[in-house]
């Protein structure tokens, strides 16, 4: 057996098409339209709450524009940088500002609400901002049904709560482990069940 179906497999690569939207439809629709379309729409600074999809979104721009070689630079948890940092970031702005690049950070709280230094916080307050909302727990749940439906996989509802319970509760995570339990149940030839469930991570420990 193969051991790949005896491990929990790992999250895929964060990508805007993976992204699950929740409550942030505009957000999303205007990264897409920076990062692929190059609208005029050049600085654009997320927040929120830790899980509400933060780093996802910046890797998954970081990973886009790396790849289409587009002038732009993602930095995620602005809060966390050093007062040097903060300073370099302050310089990047202005530099791309110039040069036409495109800019993408991320940050706990609005601009002027995490003890910045106030030359950054203004700049990061000039582009587009938006608050991200992590999901619901009713959300997730919808979400991950409807990632099962799409593999023909019959999810019961007491599996789902167990997932929301007991394991990683941020979405790539999730769906993995509901890829994992597929694979595992059509392998084993067993109906997907909580009992199922428990030995794949019982398996993979």
């Amino acid at each position: 057996m193969k051991q790949l179906l005896l491990d929990i497999q790992p999250p895929a690569a964060p990508s805007l098409d993976n992204f699950v939207t929740g409550r942030n439809a505009e957000a999303l629709f205007q990264l897409r339209r920076t990062v692929l379309e190059h609208d005029d729409a050049r600085f654009i600074y997320l927040w929120g709450e830790t899980g509400c999809g933060k780093t996802h979104l910046i890797q998954a721009c970081n990973a886009l524009a790396s790849a289409s070689g587009l002038d732009m630079i993602c930095v995620d948890d602005v809060h966390l940088l050093s007062n040097d940092d903060q300073v370099a970031l302050f310089d990047l702005y202005n530099q791309l500002r110039e040069s036409g690049g495109r800019l993408i950070v991320s940050g706990l709280a609005a601009p002027s609400q995490m003890g910045l230094r106030d030359d950054l916080a203004t700049r990061l307050a000039w582009g587009l901002s938006y608050q991200l909302h992590p999901l619901s727990d009713e959300e997730k749940t919808q979400a991950l049904k409807n990632h099962a439906e799409a593999r023909g996989m019959k999810l019961p509802d007491e599996v789902l709560d167990y997932c929301l319970r007991h394991l990683r509760r941020d979405m790539p995570s999730l769906i993995a482990t509901i890829d994992a339990l597929d694979e595992w149940s059509l392998i084993s030839k067993r109906a997907v069940t909580l009992p199922l469930l428990k030995q794949l991570l019982q398996t993979s420990t």
